[in-house]
């Protein structure tokens, strides 16, 4: 069982009608939950799957209204025991937590301090450098390289006594570019054995290059090296908060040691487990978003927009101008996009949607900005 230190009082009294509304309709995933927008909203702002759990875990979470009653300590473990066989490692070695999101959070309390510092590119992910400065930590931010990568020969060079973290967020978020996997392999070998290496595979799934392969196979070389994962993404679960990190067994000890009791529910928990058996369902859930992206980006460059190549489930593109009044201009037609990115003020990330939303992404794009004709 998961052994986090906070008492537990949480168990949200809608979730059997959660669960129910989620095998039941669908087309849930599809509209909008932001309080006061109109249902007709098109959200490509937040790097969510449009359609949602897979059939199973949405029959998964109907089923959890029977336990609804009982805190879900046995299923918690469980979930673990299933994540630990999935990845080949020790079940003491798993932590769950309530999305990825708070595996970056507990990182941060367990091994940041004042005037110790957490490395990270710039831009990315930022949720690791927010969390630091409420523990004191300081954030050492290194710029991509020219091809929006993690430049990570400067990021080793950034690493000294003072490091407690490093952020690799890879794909990163916002730019979905890569850092291969020789290239990693040989940055954690640099990096301090001083400092943990934290390597956030949220947008995994999705990556096709023969370059890239998830670090959960150099687990037992790096013992400073902890890999975060989500059901947010491939898996369609972002409205239901599931994560996890894979580590070293005295590394999760120090993560357990700033969670929560009770924190994670009977209807995710059943829904991961079933999630995790649908290898069939990734691969259709892959090649869907991946290939209306391939279609996205054929079009952008049809229209001669420039790109930044992705392999993840959102893509950048870059618009000439400052992106905020962009957002805004889709804003007016129902249609959400990612947020301005102050080290890359002039591009733009839209998440992938279904291929209508998409297709709708691309017609209030040519209003907003049209194609420039050539003289």
């Amino acid at each position: 069982m998961q052994k986090p230190t906070v008492s537990r009082r949480r168990f949200a009294a809608s979730l059997a009608a959660a669960a129910g509304a989620f095998a039941t309709a669908p087309r849930l995933a599809r509209a909008s939950l932001l309080k006061g927008e109109p249902s007709d909203l098109i959200q490509l702002n937040s790097n969510e799957n449009p359609y949602g759990p897979s059939a199973p875990a949405r029959r998964a979470m109907a089923g959890a209204q029977d336990v609804a009653a009982r805190y879900p300590d046995a299923l918690e473990q469980e979930m673990a025991d299933a994540i630990a066989e999935h990845h080949k490692i020790a079940t003491s070695r798993v932590v769950l937590g309530c999305g990825s999101a708070e595996i970056l959070r507990l990182c941060d309390a367990a091994f940041l301090a004042p005037g110790r510092t957490v490395v990270a590119a710039e831009p990315t992910f930022e949720s690791v450098l927010e969390y630091a400065g409420v523990h004191g930590g300081e954030a050492v931010k290194v710029p991509l390289d020219e091809g929006f990568r993690h430049d990570l020969p400067r990021m080793a060079g950034a690493c000294d006594a003072r490091t407690a973290l490093v952020y690799v967020c890879n794909p990163n978020n916002p730019t979905g570019t890569i850092v291969g996997a020789d290239a990693l392999v040989e940055f954690l070998a640099r990096v301090p054995p001083s400092a943990v290496v934290l390597v956030d595979e949220a947008y995994h799934h999705f990556v096709e290059h023969p370059d890239y392969r998830s670090m959960d196979t150099v687990l037992d070389r790096f013992p400073n090296l902890i890999v975060a994962r989500t059901f947010s993404k491939i898996h369609g679960m972002a409205g239901l908060r599931l994560g996890y990190a894979l580590c070293s067994e005295a590394n999760a000890k120090k993560i357990r040691e700033h969670g929560f009791w009770g924190n994670l529910n009977a209807a995710v928990l059943a829904a991961g487990r079933e999630s995790l058996k649908g290898a069939a369902h990734v691969k259709r859930q892959r090649e869907r978003m991946n290939g209306t992206r391939r279609w996205l980006v054929a079009e952008l460059q049809r229209d001669g927009r420039r790109i930044i190549p992705s392999e993840a489930n959102f893509l950048m593109f870059e618009v000439g101008r400052d992106v905020a009044p962009v957002i805004a201009a889709f804003r007016e037609k129902k249609i959400l996009v990612g947020r301005r990115f102050a080290a890359m003020p002039s591009w733009l990330r839209v998440t992938i949607g279904t291929q209508d939303e998409t297709a709708a992404f691309l017609r209030a794009l040519r209003q907003i900005l049209p194609v420039q004709k050539a003289a």
